[in-house]
């Protein structure tokens, strides 16, 4: 068995693959292919009707392109040389993937809350992509370039120092790691400490019934979805007869005592629904089910399961049913996962995965952020990803890579604003293509 000192000495031997402060370089490779190519690409096997809204939001500005755009940084990722330090990656770890969201125990806890991309890889690339974000956001929310690097160094030093505390825990002790809002709240004083208390709040709203009262409505003595085209398009009788086959495959993935929760509810009406920035385009179904009685909802989500943007770049296992991928991949990095997340298969062998649709989710409003409190908000998001890399890969050789010295806190800011740069003149691109024809696009 390999001893924890010999297995710093490997994370410190994987410098000799990249430095730390080499970590921070970014040129475009001469080769680097065209990002609106990318992103149209990625779309072929999507709703075309849909696509337009999916590059009318990401049109917005630079983060919303961001946000849309991780198959462009992957391949950027890719291009150049890594840590081989492997963990299971997120793969989209952008600002608004983490949030608050309940424990089967009922708790508000705050990690990652999107695991359409993950797959293994090298743990920088989340911690990149981190960054990049927070960048991004601090400059649409026209925060100085100093503010900017700030914010995005104390996501990286955040993710630095905790690992370093995980390295010196007990494989339950890390594994049983969370981070509960009750004891975040005392760390925010004042006025934030006032906003966070309110959102998370909100978020304790934010449930089946919450979504019952929102989304549907009477209609022939029973409650229905509410259509609202093309965003929540009600299922015709044919595809209702195919959600409902792809629902019962759902079923048989839960865990035994699962089943016989669902089984006290039954499937009453179904729609599709466009979520996201990225995943616009992809299919996704809302279910409302109703239990006991009419006050007794549940929402539940089935949205489709693509390969991984990853999967081209990083080395590893081609999965058998990608809505498995996200499934494991999810129960792996979150600390506690949805009591109804499962897997299962469509029409044309499309893999699909199931959660609730909203159980008290809640997301950060990074736009109205002052910098003290982007920069605070960053180094909570790079706690949660330490956290969750520490499950998955081997935390004290990357303990052991990271080291002592803010050398790759530094090098990881340099990389987000160098990216942030990149990233504008891709948004850019994607409005020149939209504005010049060569690209539909519809703001909804």
């Amino acid at each position: 068995m390999t001893t924890p000192a010999e297995r710093v000495k490997q994370g410190r031997a994987a410098r000799r693959r990249i430095g730390r402060r080499a970590q921070g370089q970014w040129v475009p490779a001469a080769d680097r292919p065209d990002p609106v190519a990318v992103l149209l690409e990625q779309g072929a096997d999507r709703v075309q009707e849909l696509l337009p809204i999916r590059h009318g939001r990401m049109a917005r500005t630079p983060f919303t392109f961001l946000r849309g755009a991780a198959a462009v940084l992957a391949a950027d990722l890719a291009a150049g040389p890594d840590s081989g330090l492997i963990v299971q990656l997120c793969g989209d770890a952008h600002l608004l993937n983490f949030g608050v969201y309940a424990s089967p125990e009922r708790s508000l806890l705050f990690d990652l809350n999107d695991f359409d991309e993950t797959h293994p890889g090298p743990f920088e690339w989340d911690v990149k992509r981190l960054a990049a974000s927070v960048a991004v956001a601090a400059r649409d929310n026209g925060d100085p370039d100093e503010k900017a690097r700030a914010a995005a160094q104390a996501a990286a030093q955040a993710y630095r120092l905790h690992l370093h505390r995980l390295a010196g825990l007990g494989e339950l002790d890390v594994w049983y790691e969370m981070l509960d809002t009750e004891d975040l709240l005392p760390l925010l004083k004042g006025k934030r400490q006032r906003r966070a208390t309110k959102n998370l709040e909100h978020a304790r709203r934010r449930n089946s019934l919450q979504a019952f009262a929102k989304l549907t409505e009477p209609r022939d003595g029973r409650p229905r979805i509410v259509a609202d085209p093309p965003l929540v398009e009600p299922v015709e009788l044919t595809d209702y007869q195919m959600v409902g086959k792809v629902f019962s495959q759902y079923r048989a993935s839960l865990p035994d005592e699962r089943k016989v929760l669902l089984d006290r509810f039954q499937l009453t009406d179904a729609a599709r629904k466009v979520v996201g920035v990225g995943s616009v385009g992809t299919r996704c179904y809302i279910l409302l089910l109703q239990g006991r009685d009419a006050d007794d909802p549940l929402f539940l989500q089935l949205k489709e399961a693509q390969p991984s943007v990853l999967a081209r770049h990083a080395a590893g296992p081609v999965p058998a049913h990608q809505g498995h991928r996200v499934v494991a991949g999810q129960r792996l990095l979150q600390a506690a996962s949805d009591i109804f997340l499962g897997w299962t298969s469509g029409p044309a062998g499309r893999h699909f995965y199931g959660r609730q649709l909203r159980d008290m989710k809640g997301s950060a409003e990074v736009e109205q952020m002052t910098p003290g409190g982007l920069r605070q908000y960053a180094a909570l998001c790079g706690t949660a990803l330490a956290r969750a890399h520490a499950r998955s890969g081997d935390r004290i050789a990357i303990s052991g890579y990271l080291g002592a010295s803010d050398a790759f806190d530094q090098a990881i800011a340099e990389f987000a604003m160098r990216y942030a740069d990149q990233t504008e003149a891709d948004h850019a691109a994607l409005v020149a293509a939209i504005e010049g024809g060569a690209v539909a696009a519809e703001d909804l």
